[in-house]
């Protein structure tokens, strides 16, 4: 493996990482506030703890290149669903471009399923 795509990985993990830690931390910060949107959107509201978990403990997951393929699964599976319920909305431009981006950003979580960590990763160590 080249040194390009030994530093690739760490750093598309946590680019990929950071959107879903952030949104996580930030709906613990807005709990009522996303709790009052789910709802409104038809999604029940136990699911919130469950997806706060998801994101902040996938993307620490992620980040640091543990059990990457199921968790990028996971959250692939996560992102094509809530952008699905949240974003699909034909007659509204920018609506669709966050579904887009949502189904882009699964694409690339596919990619780590299909070819894992890297070689800076928990994963790789423990295979090593």
């Amino acid at each position: 493996m080249n040194t390009l795509q030994t530093l690739a990985a760490p750093a598309g993990r946590v680019l990929l990482a950071t959107l879903f830690l952030l949104a996580g931390l930030q709906k613990i910060g807005g709990y009522d506030g996303t709790l009052a949107y789910m709802a409104s959107q038809g999604v029940p509201g136990f699911t919130l703890p469950l997806v706060i978990a998801l994101e902040v403990l996938g993307a620490l997951a992620i980040i640091v290149g543990w059990q990457t393929r199921l968790v990028a699964l996971l959250l692939a599976g996560f992102s094509i669903a809530s952008g699905l319920l949240f974003h699909f909305k034909p007659d509204d431009a920018m609506q669709m471009t966050m579904l887009l981006k949502n189904l882009s950003i699964a694409g690339g979580l596919l990619l780590l399923v299909a070819h894992g960590a890297g070689a800076w990763s928990i994963d790789a160590r423990r295979r090593g």
